[in-house]
């Protein structure tokens, strides 16, 4: 049991602290929050478990969820063919590196997935799985943000007596207010993986994969 939590330790620890924030903390604080304005518009308060299947809480969670998975797409294809000389989250452009081999050629490497032995459509897929699964699930919690903030802002319109239709949620993807909520959390993660990039140049973390080697010359790039 001890040797699986080390060799796990690292994912076990961002999830739990996922579950925690998630559901410890954004759930509880958002029910109060939700039932304070419920109040305030002279409406019924809801139950913890009622207000997980509300659109504020779908709309809140999802609005984050997709500038994560964006993030990281984009950062995953980006790396593929653009360098930052010096960055430890970068391939050095002077030299070809372990990730750019054909995995052709390792068809009958012993330990291989399945899929480089395979070969043909199904490798093609699998060589590009990383980024195409990010992309997935950028779609997935865009349009879940687009059913949650339309939920959302049918219920506020009723609230204040607002006569008119329900919006959709593709009819809400059009709208200033899903753009701003979205847009307000990109250009966030953009800047912060951005600094990222550019802050490993100079700074270090001894022990961490993520930083160069603490006596690493600033112009090494990669962190080997």
């Amino acid at each position: 049991m001890s040797r699986f939590f080390r060799n796990n330790g690292l994912s076990l620890v961002l999830f739990v602290l996922f579950f925690c924030t998630l559901i410890i903390g954004q759930s509880i604080v958002g029910q109060r929050e939700y039932n304070n304005d419920q109040q305030e518009h002279g409406q019924p308060g809801v139950s913890y478990t009622a207000y997980l299947a509300t659109p504020h809480f779908l709309e809140a969670t999802m609005e984050n969820w997709e500038s994560e998975f964006l993030q990281m797409f984009i950062f995953i294809v980006l790396t593929v063919f653009l360098y930052q000389k010096g960055s430890a989250e970068s391939k050095d452009p002077d030299k070809e590196e372990a990730v750019d081999r054909d995995p052709r050629s390792a068809r009958d490497k012993r330990g291989a997935p399945w899929p480089v032995r395979r070969g043909g459509f199904v490798l093609k897929l699998y060589e590009n799985s990383l980024g195409l699964t990010f992309l997935i699930l950028f779609f997935i919690s865009f349009y879940l943000h687009a059913v949650g903030g339309a939920g959302e802002y049918n219920q506020e319109q009723a609230e204040h007596g607002a006569a008119g239709e329900r919006v959709s949620a593709l009819a809400y993807m059009g709208t200033s207010r899903f753009w701003f909520e979205s847009l307000q959390n990109w250009q966030s993660e953009f800047l912060a993986i951005g600094l990222m990039v550019v802050l490993t140049i100079w700074l270090r973390q001894k022990g961490s994969p993520e930083s160069k080697p603490v006596d690493a010359p600033h112009d090494r790039t990669g962190n080997e």
